[in-house]
């Protein structure tokens, strides 16, 4: 059964919708669910093997936080395309590398977006252009400090622990043990 979908809002970045499915165990469901268009987000690792992360002020997070840089997708932009405009517009940074990393669901309990994760290498500088309600600052990491602050709770947001795990681990794949 294909579920049945009652708009209850419609903004600039989200559709809020009342859902009514039938679930694999027979019973019928009505779930509020958030449609978002989606997002990436790229692990920024210099020649000096530091991490760009952002400390950017998050209202709905109340207040201050750590993440990569990462935004929204435009409507039918391909992810990959995403990842190098909000490098570029928010660390004012450029990539000749690029490598998919995977993706994460954000909330899916209640919510449809999906955040393409990258690895972006070979950095050289580019013109930083931040909207009028982007408030953020660039530092530059190490990844014994980056962990550390995984850790600790210091960095707690989602999409950017599994792109810093993944990266890290596509960067030193474990070694295969032989028989």
């Amino acid at each position: 059964m294909a579920a049945q979908r009652t708009s209850i809002y419609r903004g600039k970045v989200i559709d809020l919708s009342l859902e009514t499915t039938l679930l694999p165990n027979g019973h019928s469901i009505s779930l509020e669910i958030v449609h978002h268009p989606g997002g990436a987000a790229m692990v920024a690792v210099d020649e000096g093997q530091r991490l760009c992360l952002l400390r950017q002020y998050r209202h709905a997070a109340g207040g201050w936080i750590w993440e990569l840089p990462a935004g929204k997708r435009e409507h039918g932009e391909d992810p990959l395309y995403t990842a190098q405009r909000e490098l570029e517009e928010e660390a004012g940074l450029r990539a000749s590398s690029w490598r998919k990393l995977g993706t994460t669901l954000t909330t899916p309990g209640f919510c449809d977006e999906i955040i393409h994760l990258y690895l972006a290498q070979g950095l050289t500088p580019a013109i930083q252009r931040l909207e009028p309600h982007e408030l953020l600052e660039c530092h530059w990491l190490p990844w014994d400090q980056v962990q550390e602050w995984i850790h600790s709770g210091t960095l707690t947001d989602a999409k950017s622990i599994v792109g810093i795990h993944l990266a890290q681990a596509a960067l030193n794949p474990p070694h295969l043990a032989t028989p």
